[in-house]
């Protein structure tokens, strides 16, 4: 059926879940026609009109075939990783129902950044805000890392350059780049500076800001490649702003031991709110991960990384790693879940696999098990946590579909099991 063109359609390709996009036919399936970005319209774009089917060691079948060849695969299995995971609420919740009747792993596929935040907030906490308070009451915004408007394409459009606000439109909010700055040709409001440094040293930024802000001596002239004064002169414009809002995408910070400069940036925050208002805001949600991590929490008493071998769910963030269990042999069967995004293939391995992918992914190598699965908020209905944690967005069916849901799909491989197919 082909879809219509429809307003206020909600984007289910970045953390930012934009609700106010118009999306339409496209000549390849949709596309994106008012407030769209280049994430959601690689993303629409990418829907498929292709009619594969579920396929068994490269042969066609029927999904109640494919689920039961799935759920023997399981049965077989000691230990199966359920991993990817880019699904909504719904496959969440049916992953991890299939992790406990399986004695499974959970891990998603943006668990290696994911983690750097968590380990954080496990060990020391942190303060954080909403893309709304920033829209509302930020005067200067600092970005640390990478640029995110490769990431986020819409996050100042959504936050500070937004037409309205709680009080008024008058605000003026300066922003503050920390490693990398804007692309060209991108447009932002209010006064900009790039403090241009490695990502990698930015620890040492954090650490030395927070030794000024305490007016302990410093012996050090420079760090992270830019000079005491750039650093003496950030940390007076962080004190002196009313309400200051710090954001960083933990995928920009991909080096060895990079959760030690998260945690200092987060104390940072929590130095500067002895004087003012300061917030840290960790920027994700890309194929779910926010949402996962949130249903995990709910559903098993811990987030990403649970485990349900040991009578009980555990988590361990470094030992349910899909790399690591995948290198080491402990997993000897994986599930890997893929709906939104058909370029995230399964990792390399030599387990059996299980896939339910996007209906445009094209496999390096064919898999035991293939299920092509809907994309939620394109071919079926469901919710996204928004990257700020404090909305799950509703996702709307915009066209017919034969395409099961990633629940669906688990679900019949959980019945199949049940039933000892």
């Amino acid at each position: 059926m082909p879809a219509p063109d429809r307003p206020g359609v909600t984007c289910p390709f970045c953390g930012l879940v934009c609700d106010d996009l118009r999306v339409g036919p496209g000549t390849r399936g949709l596309a994106v026609t008012e407030n769209g970005c280049a994430v959601a319209a690689r993303g629409f774009g990418q829907v498929a009109t292709a009619t594969t089917g579920p396929r068994i060691a490269g042969a066609p079948a029927t999904l109640a075939d494919a689920a039961a060849a799935a759920a023997r695969l399981l049965a077989a299995a000691r230990r199966p990783l359920i991993g990817g995971l880019g699904t909504d609420v719904q496959g969440a919740r049916a992953a991890c129902r299939l992790a406990d009747q399986t004695g499974g792993v959970l891990d998603h596929m943006n668990g290696a950044g994911a983690i750097r935040n968590l380990l954080v907030l496990q060990d020391s906490g942190w303060i954080t805000t909403t893309l709304s308070e920033i829209r509302n009451r930020c005067d200067l915004l600092i970005l640390a890392g990478g640029d995110i408007t490769s990431r986020f394409p819409r996050f100042f459009e959504r936050t500070i350059a937004a037409p309205e606000a709680l009080f008024g439109g008058d605000r003026q909010c300066a922003t503050v780049f920390l490693g990398r700055g804007p692309q060209a040709g991108v447009t932002l409001p209010g006064p900009v500076e790039v403090i241009g440094c490695e990502v990698a040293e930015l620890g040492q930024a954090f650490g030395l800001l927070r030794a000024l802000l305490a007016g302990r001596p410093v012996q050090a002239t420079s760090a992270a490649g830019a000079p005491l004064a750039v650093w003496q002169g950030l940390a007076d414009r962080m004190r002196a702003a009313t309400y200051g809002v710090v954001a960083w995408a933990a995928p920009d910070f991909d080096f060895p031991h990079a959760e030690l400069a998260i945690q200092t940036l987060c104390e940072l925050v929590k130095d500067l709110n002895r004087d003012t208002r300061f917030s840290g805001l960790p920027l994700g949600g890309s194929d779910g991960d926010i949402t996962v991590d949130a249903v995990s929490l709910w559903q098993t008493g811990f987030g990403l990384r649970a485990a349900f071998g040991a009578g009980g769910p555990t988590q361990d963030l470094h030992q349910h790693a899909t790399a690591r269990l995948l290198a080491s042999g402990e997993a000897d069967a994986l599930v890997w879940v893929s709906s939104f995004d058909p370029a995230r293939t399964p990792p390399a391995s030599t387990v059996p696999t299980v896939v339910l992918g996007h209906a445009a992914m094209t496999l390096p190598a064919e898999p035991a098990v293939f299920i092509p699965v809907g994309t939620p908020g394109v071919d079926h209905a469901g919710h996204l946590f928004r990257t700020d944690r404090v909305v799950a967005l509703p996702l709307a069916a915009l066209r017919g579909s034969a395409l099961p849901s990633v629940a669906e799909a688990l679900d019949a491989i959980g019945a199949a099991l049940e039933g000892g197919r």
